[in-house]
């Protein structure tokens, strides 16, 4: 018995000593008295961005800054990408597996990186609150095989300028976001503004694929259909509305100067801030132009959307992802929710003169530029833009580049008629391997 008793009050002294060591509780103290609060290790996040003008890299900047500053143990890196390499770029980084834990691209280009599995699924990362304050519309153009891989950020439209002096000498009323132009509307006021002098529009089209593709949804022009599983490209009434409709206003019309139709947005410029055309179109961004090269005195404005069945335009904004490779997606994600709050979102969009996807950094944007250059105008056009079918499509920015591109150039140039662009754009398809 004294050998059994011995046995067993040394087994409890073993156990005893035991569980002090495995819990570290001093002598004395309770084991919740004495347990002291995990903290996280360090964390660095490397942001690739391609950021270039002063004012977005400033905004970037400061962001970044005031980020690290707040939060000690999550440290933001950004990492300069060059605006004009972007995708050969990010490319090489994922393939080489250096990517950047955040990427900054565009809605376009991250499909094919989804496919190619280098973007992380971020749907269950996402805050309510940041799904909630942005359209579904816009959601639409980041989301592949029903998983969203980029956060959006910014968007451009396409849009009317005017020299309001111009028009208000010829009797013209602006139109209003309750009441846009129509394109009969638009055509019919730049009949009336041309004169010996000077020509009623001028559309730098140097490139015009882009900007007939957005602007064709205003008719459903959608060019591309999936029949049985396989994407096929139609050339139907709605495809050739605007294509049309700009071929009347320089040939028909000849309200348009067929000049400007070969050249560069920033190219007609000069001739607008000279009085030769009363109207432009370009992107929403060249309002910054405006700012910085307009004449002293010169009083411009941009109008609503133009308007066909809707005012809808194809949303390409710019992008956050988080790369597959990340090690901290949840830290990611936190830094990523920052950027995104209406104050730092709106900077951003005021840097690069571009429309806010968010409700509250929209508002924002209005409370800090007080409506002025067309700000408040610029930002009531994000509901309009939405996901159009071309943006899915692995092969489109080919098709783009290699045959819709020439095509509207040639027909732009009155050097082919309507069918034949109809022709090229159905037989592209397939030359590039179109599915």
């Amino acid at each position: 018995m004294n050998k059994q008793l011995k046995a067993s009050v040394a087994a409890l002294v073993v156990a005893i000593l035991t569980a002090a060591c495995g819990s570290n509780t001093p002598a004395g103290a309770s084991p919740t008295a004495s347990a002291a609060p995990t903290q996280a290790a360090p964390v660095t996040l490397q942001f690739a961005s391609y950021a270039w003008q002063k004012a977005t890299v400033d905004a970037h900047n400061k962001i970044v800054s005031d980020w690290n500053a707040a939060h000690p143990n999550i440290t933001v890196k950004i990492v300069t990408v060059d605006v004009n390499s972007v995708h050969d770029k990010l490319l090489t980084t994922f393939q080489g597996g250096t990517a950047a834990d955040i990427v900054h691209d565009e809605s376009a280009d991250i499909g094919g990186f989804s496919g190619q599995g280098f973007l992380a699924d971020l749907t269950p990362l996402i805050p309510g609150d940041l799904k909630a304050d942005i359209p579904q519309g816009v959601w639409d153009t980041v989301t592949f095989g029903g998983k969203i891989t980029g956060v959006p950020t910014i968007l451009q439209t396409y849009s009317v300028f005017v020299n309001k002096k111009m028009l208000a000498d010829a009797n013209v009323t602006l139109p209003t976001a309750a009441s846009p132009w129509t394109w009969d509307k638009f055509a019919q006021v730049s009949k009336q503004l041309t004169t010996a002098d000077h020509f009623g529009v001028g559309w730098g089209l140097k490139s015009p694929a882009a900007t007939v593709m957005s602007m064709s949804l205003n008719f459903n022009g959608l060019f591309f259909y999936n029949e049985g599983g396989k994407n096929v490209v139609k050339f139907g009434a709605a495809e050739q509305q605007v294509l049309k409709r700009i071929y009347d206003l320089a040939y028909t019309d000849k309200s348009l100067s067929p000049t400007t139709l070969g050249q560069s947005g920033p190219d007609i410029l000069p001739g607008f801030f000279a009085g030769k055309y009363a109207m432009i179109v370009g992107g929403n961004y060249v309002a910054q132009q405006m700012v910085e090269q307009a004449p002293a005195g010169f009083d411009w404005a941009m109008l609503p959307l133009l308007k066909g069945d809707t005012q809808a335009q194809a949303a390409n904004p710019q992008t956050l992802s988080i790369s597959a490779q990340s090690k901290n997606p949840k830290e990611a994600m936190q830094f990523i929710a920052y950027y995104m709050q209406a104050q730092n979102l709106a900077t951003v969009a005021i840097g690069d003169w571009l429309i806010p996807v968010s409700t509250s950094a929209g508002k924002s944007v209005t409370t800090i530029t007080g409506g002025k250059n067309s700000w408040d105008v610029n930002v009531a056009s994000a509901p309009s833009l939405k996901l159009a079918p071309f943006q899915t499509l692995d092969a489109y920015a080919q098709w783009k580049s290699q045959i819709a591109q020439p095509a509207f150039q040639q027909y732009f140039a009155n050097k082919i008629d309507l069918a034949t662009v109809g022709t090229q754009l159905i037989d592209g398809w397939t030359k590039v391997g179109g599915k």
